[in-house]
């Protein structure tokens, strides 16, 4: 089981990413201020249950790589920290840039707005290679099964997910203003989104098998 530093942390490097402007939580805010609550809360939903596939496969394939292979270990850890610096690099690049809230919205019905988020979210690869990066940075071998832990740490990742894209779809109209009149704000986030998958991407660079 994990430990509640470890805890701790997980949760709240999960807000922090959460919260950084992204084409995730943007279509979410862009969802409550054109169609809606209602519809901002199912494509949240649909974005989350992506998560289980991520987490799955991350899950089972990280604990594979864990017990057979160092060389397999080393290429995917690096491979994951050069991602997390690549993303880092480009959120500091375009931290100044103001949110686009112009994205077209699909007037499809409810059930058709999940499973659009829904492949949305499984079909981006960069998705997938982000859990096999972050998931791993939170596991420790010596606390019991990795593959338990995973697990563990994408259900808190995916409720983590709803409440807080839950939030920006709700507040999206009171919001929208604001965030639109003070770029401070992009730039802020984007800065710290910045730091924080640096220091995942070189702390990963230097994890140990």
């Amino acid at each position: 089981m994990l430990d509640l530093h470890t805890l701790y942390l997980f949760i709240t490097a999960n807000i922090l990413l959460a919260l950084a402007p992204g084409p995730d939580n943007i279509y979410v805010l862009t969802q409550g201020i054109t169609r809606g609550k209602k519809a901002a809360f199912i494509t949240t939903l649909g974005f989350a249950s992506g998560v289980i596939i991520h987490t799955s496969a991350a899950a089972f394939g990280i604990t594979l790589i864990f017990q057979t292979s160092e060389l397999a270990f080393d290429i995917l850890k690096y491979i994951g920290a050069m991602y997390l610096i690549y993303l880092a690099y480009q959120a500091f690049i375009h931290r100044n840039e103001p949110l686009n809230l112009s994205a077209s919205i699909d007037k499809d019905e409810f059930r058709r707005i999940y499973f659009k988020a829904f492949l949305m979210n499984i079909l981006n690869p960069k998705v997938a290679i982000f859990f096999l990066a972050f998931l791993p940075q939170f596991v420790n071998p010596s606390l019991g099964s990795i593959t338990f832990q995973m697990i563990v740490l994408g259900v808190i990742f995916m409720i983590v997910t709803i409440i807080v894209f839950g939030l920006i779809g709700y507040m999206g109209n009171k919001l929208s203003r604001k965030l639109r009149e003070n770029a401070k704000i992009v730039t802020y986030m984007n800065t710290l989104t910045s730091f924080v998958l640096l220091s995942l991407g070189l702390k990963l660079a230097f994890t140990q098998r």
